[in-house]
């Protein structure tokens, strides 16, 4: 029987690891997987749709859905997720030593629409009283100048942008003191080789972010599995099969993190911190499917929205190819 060849970009993650290895085999499909860093898979994506499916930024996703002829359509698979608090930095010399200071600052994101950066500035609105209209947001590259957003925006005119100079880096502003704070997906380098100039807004992150989810319940979803919406089209069914197989391959990580006989991964307190993981957010603490998510989901849409990233509030269930809403039932 032929297989349909598909390319997938995704990075080399332990819950993707049997797709890429070949151990989980999607339906009907033979996957050519490429590993790839995200910023590349983004920006090849973004700019020229090089492949049939891939992991998308959340946001960059969302921003191509609101507009006219989406090009992409997600299966509610979410292979990246964190709690974003630990990645607010600011500069020592800012003055800044709470939250609420960051109001009337110049804040650096190396990408407005960054879902990092969409979900620290709504996390920060929600839960401390900092509307995302009270910063000036200064983009730009991180590590390496040149950078610029992978999509053209149409922000309202009371979110301030503005763009660093070509060869100037955020992190280096940042720990000079030219900009104040980064909201950012990347540590920046010198928060690690200038410790005295740059640090975490929150150094508690771990408490913080705990108490975060005990009240919200929310995980913070970063990147989705996106499919080339011609190919979608041209063989529906690839959606389920996609999602699947990486549920598959989600599963197999689950139980090999709980394996004490052999640890999986390098962490010496690997099971301590799975028994953790489990007492704070439950069996399935990184779940895809659509209604396990939901209340995220439509957390994430209403920044977006909020943020002048899209002119209207989007649907979850435009979102994702709807064959992946419902499972059979024996």
């Amino acid at each position: 029987m032929t297989r349909l060849n598909l390319s997938l970009a995704c990075w080399g993650y332990d819950r993707t690891e049997a797709l890429q290895n070949g151990h989980v085999r999607p339906d009907g499909i033979d996957l050519n997987f490429q590993a790839l860093e995200v910023e590349e898979t983004f920006f090849r994506q973004a700019k020229y749709r090089e492949f049939d499916a891939c992991e998308m930024s959340m946001s960059s996703y969302s921003v191509t859905l609101a507009r006219e002829n989406p090009p992409f359509i997600a299966i509610p698979v979410f292979p990246s997720r964190f709690f974003r608090h630990s990645c607010i930095f600011v500069s020592t010399k800012s003055g800044i030593e709470k939250p609420e200071d960051l109001i009337g600052k110049r804040i650096g994101v190396p990408e407005y629409q960054m879902t990092a950066p969409v979900w620290i500035r709504g996390i920060l609105q929600d839960e401390y009283g900092i509307d995302p209209s009270s910063v000036t947001y200064v983009t730009g590259g991180e590590e390496s100048p040149g950078r610029e957003e992978k999509l053209k925006l149409n922000l309202p005119d009371r979110i301030k942008v503005e763009p660093i100079g070509p060869t100037q880096t955020l992190t280096r502003m940042l720990a000079d003191g030219e900009i104040d704070a980064l909201h950012t997906a990347r540590a920046p380098s010198t928060f690690y080789s200038e410790p005295d100039k740059v640090r975490r807004l929150f150094p508690n992150f771990v408490e913080v972010e705990k108490a975060y989810y005990a009240k919200t319940g929310i995980f913070p979803i970063m990147h989705v599995v996106a499919l080339r919406r011609d190919v979608y089209e041209k063989n529906r069914w690839i959606a389920q099969a996609l999602y699947k197989a990486f549920v598959e391959s989600q599963k197999l990580t689950h139980e090999q993190l709980r394996v004490s006989a052999s640890l999986k991964t390098m962490l010496p307190w690997q099971i301590a911190m799975v028994e953790d993981t489990i007492a704070t957010m439950g069996e399935d603490w990184w779940p895809y499917g659509v209604e396990p998510n939901r209340k995220v989901l439509e957390t994430f849409t209403r920044y977006h929205n909020e943020q002048g990233l899209s002119d209207r509030r989007l649907t979850i269930e435009e979102m994702f190819a709807p064959e992946t809403f419902e499972q059979f039932v024996i």
